[in-house]
């Protein structure tokens, strides 16, 4: 699930935050003798993560390691998993798949991490995934943030595991919605045409939507001046009552700028996917054209950050505070703390003798019944590696808040086949005392 945006230049802060998460969580290691395994020593397990620390698609996405770290951190002063505690070794991969095959060689080979963890991106997961050879060295690569459906293939990926619903669920689900919320209305979809938006593509058709118009972009043509200001020209000739945009954050924001200095605001009803409706990353980029998402549809599959009612998101928000009390709490925090949540919910299966073959076979045999602070089932098998499966619809506020409809979550699941969005009954177990693993 990756969403850029146009700003050119790192400020010194995000620099000066790699180099502190780089240091600051990792604690020198010996190999544990008694192991084959890497990684692991009788009292401490090193994991290892992967994204854009600095460059175009860091705004946002740089708060995830530290998010991580904090609740890790939790965990290890109340006395760690298992007898163990987790350091976390950071790299900047910039969001180029290259660099990424180049940080995680460096994760594996030189400071030889146990696990690989949250890797972000489709295109870079894919590239190190298969440049490292992950699947033949039995490395597990745990809760990657990106929605291709390909990642929840286990004879393709047997070693990696997801942690977001598919784009094709996404996309079924959205259809779904339109066609009950806006049956008979001219569509228009906006979208990346990559992996990303062709597994979008093959959900709406699933689902049987058909769009009145479609708008493809070229990865990273969003940032181009004209290219913009060719969306609002299809649109205005299209006219349509409802525009998708499965795109990322940045194709929002130039959707967005240019909608506004063309007039053009308030002529359609946008439903952003969850990857393009991230509001922080849009106001890093302009923080004014955040109030243009309001009344906006959007949709997620774990609690509003502004949720304090529900149990995980006051606890991340109170441990949040304490580790990095002048950072903003918001979904960015949320995916990181989830996604170590997650990590330590699986560590603590896998048992005392832990392996990385162990650590797969917990999540695999266990994985659907983990706390996790998701308002979805998770969909851990022995034959499927997909990670939450459902969504739930809201409307942007005019702070780029997205609340739920109707003031409560009702959330709908699907698979990335042929079967029916069908509204969840699911009821999530409760969390563990403290929050911490059981």
């Amino acid at each position: 699930m990756i969403k850029m945006n146009r700003r050119k230049l790192v400020t010194a802060s995000a620099v000066i935050a790699v180099a502190a998460l780089t240091v600051t969580t990792v604690p020198a290691q010996a190999y544990n003798p008694r192991s084959n395994e890497p990684g692991l020593t009788a009292t401490t397990i090193k994991l290892g993560i992967t994204l854009p620390m600095t460059g175009i698609a860091s705004p946002g996405y740089n708060k995830i390691p530290g998010a991580m770290k904090a609740y890790f951190d939790y965990v290890n002063a109340n006395g760690g998993v298992n007898g163990r505690k987790i350091s976390l070794v950071v790299k900047d991969d910039q969001y180029i798949p290259a660099t990424a095959v180049a940080r995680a060689n460096e994760l594996i080979l030189r400071d030889r991490v146990f696990a690989l963890v949250g890797t972000l991106g489709t295109a870079s997961t894919k590239a190190l995934t298969s440049s490292t050879q992950l699947s033949r060295r039995g490395i597990p690569s745990l809760f990657v943030n990106t929605g291709w459906s390909g990642f929840a293939d286990k004879k393709a990926y047997p070693t990696t595991f997801s942690i977001l619903p598919s784009y094709q669920m996404e996309a079924k689900i959205m259809a779904q919605f339109i066609k009950d919320k806006y049956a008979g209305k001219k569509i228009a979809l906006l979208y990346q045409d990559d992996d990303f938006g062709r597994d979008a593509l093959a959900g709406f058709k699933t689902a049987g939507l058909t769009f009145d118009t479609l708008i493809p972009y070229a990865s990273g043509s969003q940032a181009l001046p004209a290219t913009g200001a060719g969306w609002i020209s299809k649109l205005r000739t299209a006219a349509p009552d409802v525009t998708v945009v499965f795109g990322v954050s940045s194709a929002t924001t130039a959707l967005l700028g240019n909608a506004f200095a063309a007039g053009w605001v308030g002529k359609t009803q946008f439903i952003l996917g969850s990857v393009g409706g991230d509001a922080t990353t849009i106001a890093a980029t302009n923080r004014g054209l955040v109030g243009l998402l309001n009344g906006a549809k959007g949709l997620s599959f774990a609690p509003a950050p502004s949720d304090s009612s529900d149990e995980y998101i006051k606890l991340f928000q109170t441990i949040y505070a304490a580790a990095q009390p002048t950072q903003t709490f918001d979904n960015n925090v949320v995916a990181g703390m989830s996604n170590a949540f997650l990590a330590v919910q699986a560590i603590k299966a896998a048992g005392k003798n832990l392996t990385r073959k162990g650590l797969i076979n917990a999540i695999e045999t266990k994985g659907s019944t983990f706390a996790n602070p998701f308002l979805t089932p998770l969909g851990y098998s022995t034959t499927s590696h997909v990670g939450a499966t459902g969504y739930w619809f809201g409307t942007y506020g005019p702070t780029g808040a997205l609340t739920p409809d109707g003031g409560k979550y009702t959330v709908y699941t699907t698979d990335s086949g042929t079967g029916p969005v069908v509204e969840s009954t699911y009821k999530r177990p409760a969390m563990p005392a403290k929050g911490l693993p059981n």
